[in-house]
């Protein structure tokens, strides 16, 4: 995952801001009545109404505001981006360049995406989770990057924790019979939230000297913690009680959101027939690599003995960071694709209040930033209070085969790579604006063009232990991409009502050949984060130009610059990246 998993509230605005256009001298006039009515967008709409995200992304002048969760905000950003809608929708895209023509409709997709998340999906109305993950995310990214000195960012900590018992208020007049998983994962995920005022937060700000700030501190704190427990029991003998929601989208609502955040537009019966095909694709290969490795065992008995072979939790952060200094070996030495200066991301553990729905994650810092330029490459341990059973589940997720896996996926070549080329970018719109099937495609696709090109495979000489060490990584990658083929076909079936989440958490683990802990991770992820087919939707879709963009060059074609020109149209559509490198409107499925 390229971003942590905030509410889908918060992430339908986030996606907002995902704009702004570089000038240039030799720009049309078109493309200059554009680029102001960006500016307007952003400096007279975007950035004052949402305070967060304007901090995530580097600009600092909004950190003591808390978003607005009252219905009067609301309805009051909803007709505002209808507004936008008509003027976006009344941009002559013939009087722009192919590229902006691009941009404008990048971001009145993303315009309409937003208004259906507020309208239609509405989670301001069925997910209890959004009120405290907001809330926390607000402090969070101020305490999380040190952007400015320690008391100066306490200052904005405390303006915002003296907006969020109201926020927490709001919940109350908001929630409408939310759907029982929503509540639950709320339950879940509030102990880590209130952990982060507890222990995280006073933990950062030790340091600073001034004591009537640290006092203002102590008593805005201890009120929003008060709230948390007050929000959480209320939860647990109000709401839970009467979750009786629906947490489905339907078909129309699935298909719209697919239309609007990826430019995909395939019929949904159609695409689950692609994913379903991938599905028994990668499980015929996943036979025949553990038939290769155990002649006389089954499938299902070798993926157990992968499963077992994971580092102790302890160790596992360690783990992940022994794979860099390989991955980036071979990217130099087989030409992979142009790796920008950059330290390594640093490992963390995830953030308590993210930890529900998350296993590994990429948190790099937004273009705007411009002091705080660290990344992290979070990942989730298991919890202290476990018993041992349960954490022998969750740590076979985290076999040495899949960690390799998804170090690629999260850094070398993967999403780090993505932000390193991301710095030298000028389209702000693609880079604001992007769509996770470029986004979360490209790492997915990442992990077995880099096996397909030779990393960790046995050559002519190798020895019997290359070769298995070699089938390992294989099987490793197989099982990340029926997990990700997993999330395809149960995105759309839970969503549009032929499958249940208790089907669901069956099917990752007999189908995507995962454990039942993971599985139920998985599940409830999906659903909130209703189209996270994007990984095996993306992946395809690049192999898919690849293919095509080879077979045009034939002997010319070359990976590494099919790789930097793929970069360099940042995080566009795969629509538009097919566009712009291939120079048609051909299908990208």
């Amino acid at each position: 995952m390229s971003i942590r998993l905030h509410s889908v509230w918060l992430l339908a605005s986030l996606a907002l801001l995902r704009f702004g256009v570089a000038a240039s001298q030799d720009t049309p006039p078109g493309d200059a009545g554009f680029q102001r009515l960006a500016d307007e967008f952003i400096d007279g709409f975007y950035l004052p109404e949402n305070p967060t995200a304007a901090t995530q992304l580097g600009v600092h002048r909004y950190d003591a505001r808390l978003d607005a969760y009252d219905r009067a905000a609301i309805d009051r950003q909803t007709r505002q981006l209808h507004a936008w809608e008509r003027r976006l929708a009344a941009v002559e895209t013939s009087g722009l360049s192919e590229r902006l023509a691009g941009d404008r409709d990048i971001l009145l997709s993303n315009v309409r995406s937003t208004l259906l998340t507020l309208e239609t999906i509405r989670p301001w109305e069925k997910n209890p989770d959004t009120y405290p993950s907001g809330v926390a995310d607000s402090v969070f990214v101020i305490m999380e990057r040190d952007y400015a000195p320690a008391a100066q960012r306490l200052q904005s900590v405390i303006a915002r924790e003296r907006q969020i018992p109201q926020a927490l208020l709001q919940a109350r007049r908001n929630l409408r019979n939310p759907p029982e998983i929503f509540t639950r994962i709320a339950i879940e995920q509030l102990p880590g939230t209130i952990d982060l005022f507890e222990h995280d937060l006073p933990a950062a700000f030790a340091s600073v000297a001034d004591r009537a700030l640290q006092s203002q501190f102590r008593r805005s704190n201890a009120a929003v913690i008060t709230a948390l427990r007050r929000y959480l029991e209320w939860l647990n003998a109000d709401v839970l009680p009467r979750s009786h929601g629906d947490f489905r989208l339907g078909a129309e609502t699935f298909s719209a959101k697919l239309r609007y955040d990826e430019m995909v537009d395939t019929p949904l019966d159609e695409l689950l027939q692609i994913g379903t095909a991938d599905l028994k694709r990668n499980q015929q290969a996943f036979a025949l690599v553990a038939q290769e490795l155990e002649p006389d065992r089954s499938a299902r008995e070798v993926l157990v003995e992968l499963d077992h072979d994971h580092p102790p939790p302890q160790e596992l952060l360690a783990s992940f960071r022994a794979t860099f200094d390989g991955l980036l070996a071979f990217i130099h030495e087989h030409h992979i694709i142009t790796i920008p200066d950059g330290p390594a991301p640093d490992l963390e553990p995830t953030p308590p209040f993210e930890r529900a729905t998350s296993f590994a994650s990429m948190d790099t810092p937004e273009p705007f930033e411009t002091h705080a330029t660290a990344a992290y490459f979070n990942v989730t341990l298991p919890e202290p209070g476990w018993d041992a059973q349960r954490v022998e589940g969750y740590m076979e997720q985290f076999n040495y085969p899949l960690i390799s896996n998804v170090a690629v996926h999260e850094a070398y070549p993967g999403h780090y790579v993505q932000f390193l080329w991301e710095r030298h970018q000028q389209d702000r719109v693609r880079l604001l604006m992007g769509a996770e099937s470029n986004i979360e495609g490209w790492a997915h696709y990442c992990e077995q063009m880099m096996l397909d090109e030779g990393f960790g495979q046995a050559g002519p000489g190798a020895d019997a232990d290359q070769r298995r060490r070699a089938l390992w990584l294989r099987l490793g990658q197989l099982q990340d991409a029926l997990l990700r083929d997993a999330r395809f076909v149960v995105g759309i079936r839970m969503h549009t009502g032929s499958m249940s989440y208790e089907q669901a958490i069956d099917f990752f683990h007999d189908e995507g050949y995962q454990s039942r802990e993971n599985g139920e991770t998985e599940s409830k992820r999906g659903a909130s984060d209703p189209t996270y087919l994007y990984y095996t939707l993306g992946k395809l879709q690049i192999m898919k130009l690849r293919a095509d963009l080879a077979a045009r060059e034939g002997p010319d074609f070359n990976l590494q610059r099919f790789h930097d020109d793929f970069m360099r149209q940042e995080f566009a559509p795969l629509k538009l990246v097919r566009r712009a490198l291939l120079h048609d409107d051909s299908p990208t499925l």
